[in-house]
């Protein structure tokens, strides 16, 4: 595998950085993750711009924008034949190097590393916990795909501990907010909904898709109202749609018959998309 690191092309196994990357001593970088099909990046434009977001909170110096795509292009293109038909990119860039006495002051440009991988099809549904840690949607992190992402994989721990492939999280005020690495839709009612930026959820780009090409009314989602959701799914770059069969210790419809319209949506929208 051949990954870009900085400015070119270089072997894994040769891919370094220095060790006073501030990316890795105080956690300033910011990252994007996107679904590769058939060698081609889905919704390129948009991770870019919500990359740009993130990056303008943590205070990282993006690279331009036409370096991180020429660089996206050709680590697609050199590990074509490894990839295969379906692969996961991500996109991290950090602060760069800080100084030995002050860490959080930096002393050269951003380091900007690109990988892909092959990538596992989900399974046909998946099930997700509640867990009990909470989003701080005050923190100055809520809405950014930060490097500092330590939060997210102690809850996904715990989940998989229990036997889960995803863990929910509710945000400080009780409010259903999204899991570690997707957003949440519920049908309360009848009604598709789901937790507005506001709740602390990430605004994310599969999710955003949804909002334009499915609908959904964004609103706060108590918790208690997590017992009464007839169908559940969640959305990310990789999931795409994905619907919930269970909850907790409840069973769920999966995909129930909304679920079902969105992904014949989806499936029929995301073949054409190039943004």
């Amino acid at each position: 595998m051949k990954v870009w690191l900085m400015d070119r092309l270089v072997p894994l196994e040769a891919a370094r950085v220095s060790a006073l990357d501030r990316g890795l001593t105080v956690g300033a970088g910011v990252f994007e993750t996107l679904k590769v099909a058939s060698g081609r990046p889905f919704a390129m434009t948009r991770h870019l711009q919500r990359l740009a977001r993130s990056a303008a909170v943590v205070g990282v110096d993006l690279p331009p924008v036409d370096v991180i795509r020429a660089a996206a292009e050709q680590v697609v293109a050199a590990n074509e034949a490894a990839v295969g038909p379906l692969g996961r990119m991500r996109i991290t860039v950090t602060a760069g190097a800080g100084e030995l006495s002050d860490p959080y002051r930096g002393t050269g440009p951003a380091t900007l590393v690109v990988t892909v991988t092959p990538a596992q099809r989900w399974p046909p549904t998946t099930d997700a916990v509640l867990v009990s840690w909470t989003r701080n949607p005050e923190s100055p992190l809520a809405n950014v795909k930060s490097t500092s992402y330590a939060e997210n994989a102690i809850a996904l721990a715990a989940a998989r501990s229990r036997g889960f492939s995803e863990a929910l999280l509710c945000n400080t005020r009780s409010e259903v907010c999204e899991g570690t690495g997707s957003n949440v839709f519920l049908v309360l009612e009848g009604e598709l909904v789901t937790p507005p930026v506001t709740s602390g959820a990430l605004a994310g780009i599969t999710r955003e898709l949804v909002l334009e090409w499915v609908g959904a009314h964004e609103r706060a989602v108590s918790r208690a109202e997590l017992s009464g959701a007839t169908e559940i799914f969640l959305t990310s770059s990789t999931r795409d749609i994905h619907p919930v069969a269970r909850l907790g210790d409840r069973n769920l419809t999966a995909p129930g018959p909304v679920t079902k319209a969105a992904m014949a949506t989806w499936a029929a929208q995301a073949g054409e998309f190039d943004g």
